[in-house]
């Protein structure tokens, strides 16, 4: 009897991973995990097994992945901290590739983000540059997803944004907020990952959602729509920043960074592309408007405790 091919989701029990598994498994498809968080909490023990990565055990990693077909990779991560970095991510996806090249792997569905470059000073938009020319170059067939914002019930961005306007009596504005987002819902994310796993073709498509808002406008809809209007007060980076500092001081996270303010204002979450998303952010916050920004959603929280759920 034919073994049945596997597929392999990084951090199923995560945000965007999860709703990637769901959607194998509905297709009756033999799915696994990679995770860093073995004991998190999840429904998708019940379904799946679960592996650690074993970066800095490359033949247990190339073990790990032995016979399987397709890998969706999410893992990163969004910041340098003490704990990890975005240079340690670069390096342990590149374990990652070289892994699935050792054990065969026919496909990687790899998720990156809007306007990489090689040159970018940012370490997250290099970061997943280095990461797509490896991709491409390892011999590998290969989906790239570049998505600007991935929404849902476990996101952080959205959700903190929401929860600063219900928290805060003022909401500040890194200069006038005229830089774009394109937000795309992790349901409609997580189902162009499995097209792309099924599609034998090399891609490299942008995942945006169908609406493209100015930051300031997408701040005033969301405060229209959970009926919480704020007053938009425009600041200079720096003084965003510092006001972030303070608050991620309170919440014991970090709530924004230098270069997620660059990336923001440098417009690149934004792409000249047609959506690949159909689910509308408006439509999804109108439906979720009293669920959602209610709890402050930590990074590091998340991080530190690998035991608890996303929620």
């Amino acid at each position: 009897m034919k073994r049945r091919e596997i597929h392999m989701v990084t951090g199923a029990f995560g945000f965007s991973g999860k709703y990637i598994a769901r959607n194998l498994l509905a297709k009756g498809l033999t799915v696994s995990t990679l995770t860093n968080s073995l004991n998190r909490q999840s429904e998708l023990h019940q379904e799946i097994p679960a592996l650690p990565f074993n970066f800095d055990r490359p033949d247990k990693l190339a073990q790990s992945l032995e016979g399987v077909a397709v890998l969706y990779n999410t893992y990163w991560v969004r910041f340098n901290h003490r704990t990890f970095t975005h240079n340690e991510a670069v390096e342990n996806t590149l374990k990652l590739f070289a892994a699935a090249k050792k054990a065969g792997v026919r496909k990687i569905v790899h998720t990156s983000i809007t306007n990489p470059t090689l040159d970018s000073e940012l370490e997250y938009f290099q970061g997943k540059a280095i990461l797509e020319k490896a991709l491409t170059e390892s011999g590998i067939d290969y989906s790239i997803l570049r998505p600007a914002v991935i929404f849902g019930h476990e996101d952080i961005l959205i959700n903190n944004i929401t929860w600063l306007l219900r928290t805060l009596p003022v909401f500040p504005i890194f200069g006038y907020g005229s830089y774009r987002l394109q937000p795309i819902y992790v349901k409609d994310f997580a189902e162009l990952a499995v097209r792309e796993g099924e599609n034998r073709e090399n891609n490299v498509i942008d995942a945006i959602g169908p609406e493209t808002y100015t930051y300031r406008d997408l701040v005033e809809k969301i405060g229209d729509i959970i009926g919480v209007n704020r007053p938009l007060v425009s600041v200079s980076p720096r003084l965003g920043y510092l006001a972030g500092a303070v608050i991620s001081k309170f919440v014991k996270d970090i709530v924004i960074t230098k270069e997620e303010i660059a990336g923001l204002m440098g417009d690149l979450l934004c792409v000249d592309s047609n959506p690949t998303g159909t689910t509308c952010l408006s439509t999804w916050v109108q439906r979720n408007k009293n669920l959602l920004g209610v709890k402050y959603a930590s990074e590091l929280g998340r991080r530190i405790d690998r035991r608890q759920a996303y929620v």
